[in-house]
């Protein structure tokens, strides 16, 4: 009975979760879609403990103990980081996070290959592929999300891991993977040497994989986690036979995998590309502007900002990471708000990249509580920037450089980016003239029409804001 009612949960929660993603499609609906996913998630674990208390051997209460126990650790533990994290810390949070999920799928595989040999001669051979593929993909996904965590937190060089015949190691392992499916397919009573030298493979391999990739593709490469981590869970799902850990593991994989296409297309850039070794070396060095002569940026000061907002008609604002850096969204929707009711026509440019995670800047824009309509995407404000009187570049910088579709030979070269340096003025939000993310020089910063607005970006437009 209790079997038949979990399923029959399974089925709601699952409707909740894809309702939960179609929510998440459009900013307005993002709250309601949050709350469906939470609503199913907490349906999907009371039906999973059904479960387990219905088939467990043990007696029913220790069973519900060991449950609840878990379940309290886990819930002070994530309630705990979830109010203490800040903003900027999300994109690392969420990779750490994957990293888990990665970690459990190895575990459900071991788990479910040594009961099965225990109790059926380690089960069918689909049942191994399904235990093989899970590991293969959890061990990928956790060590590769642990370098993607030390990365982002700056714990790690952000600069690619160069190996000699990098890409052949990475088809070497592959190979011996495939090698060891075989082995463990063929002869499941030794298969758990076969799984164990796989499952080491696999580390090396995901740590390699994430190494290689550089400080410019890492938004990419969060996303590719996310889709990793969702074809992970899937398998463990088989493995457990669990209906819904399949359906949903599915949606997160096939969401990011549509994600990591959308975000490879902002870029310019093949997902096989990104995966062979992104571009990026360590950010925040000031870069040499090698043969060509870059010229010398001028500076301004925050009053001659807002005598410059004061004639303005039309302004645009294309936040970046280091808008987030500086916790300056909140004085950002302040300005906004004085030159709206000055009749001033203030429009968002967001870069499908801005940030190190996708949505970023849209997430820290709807904290503040800019209003969803000026928050325009690239694709949708870069032909107005000819009739726009000033740009605010706050904290962005590999996402407005020129040298994307001037200078064939950069490295970003092809990446659309936001063509601000065709408005009548660009002032340019910096801490210092040290490249961006990608480690790129930006000869935006030299234009005749660009100034320089140095220092903490929310000190700044506090300053502005009380110059207006």
């Amino acid at each position: 009975m209790l079997t038949q009612l979990a399923q029959a949960v399974y089925v709601v929660a699952a409707i909740l979760f894809i309702l939960s993603l179609a929510g998440l499609s459009k900013q307005t609906s993002a709250r309601r879609g949050v709350t469906l996913g939470m609503v199913g998630m907490g349906l999907a674990l009371g039906a999973t403990v059904m479960l387990a208390a219905d088939q467990s051997e043990r007696p029913v209460p220790l069973t519900l103990v060991l449950i609840l126990v878990v379940l309290v650790v886990g819930a002070t533990v994530g309630a705990w980081r979830a109010r203490s994290v800040e903003m900027t810390q999300m994109p690392e949070l969420i990779a750490i996070l994957h990293s888990f999920v990665g970690l459990a799928a190895v575990a459900v595989g071991y788990d479910s290959y040594l009961t099965e040999r225990a109790t059926a001669g380690a089960g069918g051979s689909v049942h191994l592929i399904e235990v093989f593929l899970g590991v293969l993909i959890g061990a990928v996904t956790f060590t590769g999300s642990i370098v993607a965590y030390l990365k982002l937190s700056a714990r790690m060089r952000s600069a690619p891991l160069t190996l000699p015949g990098r890409n052949w190691l990475n088809l070497g392992a592959l190979v011996a993977s495939l090698g060891l499916l075989v082995w463990f397919v063929v002869d499941p009573a030794s298969g758990l040497v076969a799984l164990g030298i796989m499952t080491v493979i696999a580390l090396l391999l995901g740590f390699h994989m994430v190494a290689a990739i550089g400080g410019g593709d890492m938004p990419v490469v969060v996303s590719m986690l996310n889709s990793y981590s969702g074809w992970a869970a899937a398998a463990a799902g088989f493995m457990l036979g669990n209906d819904l850990l399949i359906v949903t593991g599915a949606l997160v994989g096939s969401s990011g995998a549509i994600l990591s296409y959308i975000m490879c297309k902002a870029m310019n850039r093949s997902f096989v590309s990104v995966i062979l070794g992104g571009f990026g070396s360590a950010g925040g060095q000031v870069a040499a502007s090698g043969d060509v002569e870059q010229g010398e940026h001028r500076e301004i000061l925050a009053d001659g900002v807002a005598d410059m907002l004061r004639a303005a008609r039309s302004v645009v604002i294309t936040p970046g990471y280091g808008m987030a850096v500086a916790k300056a969204q909140y004085p950002v929707a302040e300005l906004v708000s004085r030159l709206r009711a000055q009749g001033v026509n203030v429009r968002f440019g967001v870069h499908p990249v801005a940030g190190r995670l996708p949505g970023h800047m849209n997430v820290l824009l709807a904290e503040a509580k800019v209003p969803y309509d000026i928050v325009l995407e690239m694709d949708e404000i870069n032909d107005d920037f000819t009739d726009t009187d000033v740009v605010l570049v706050i904290g962005a910088n590999d996402t407005v450089n020129p040298a994307a579709l001037e200078d064939p030979n950069s490295p970003i070269a092809g990446m659309p980016v936001l063509e601000v340096w065709h408005a009548g003025q660009v002032i340019v939000f910096k801490r210092s003239m040290a490249t961006g993310y990608a480690g790129v020089q930006n000869p935006l910063f030299f234009r005749d029409n660009t100034q320089m607005l140095f220092g903490d970006a929310k000190d700044q437009v506090e300053k502005i804001v009380q110059a207006l």
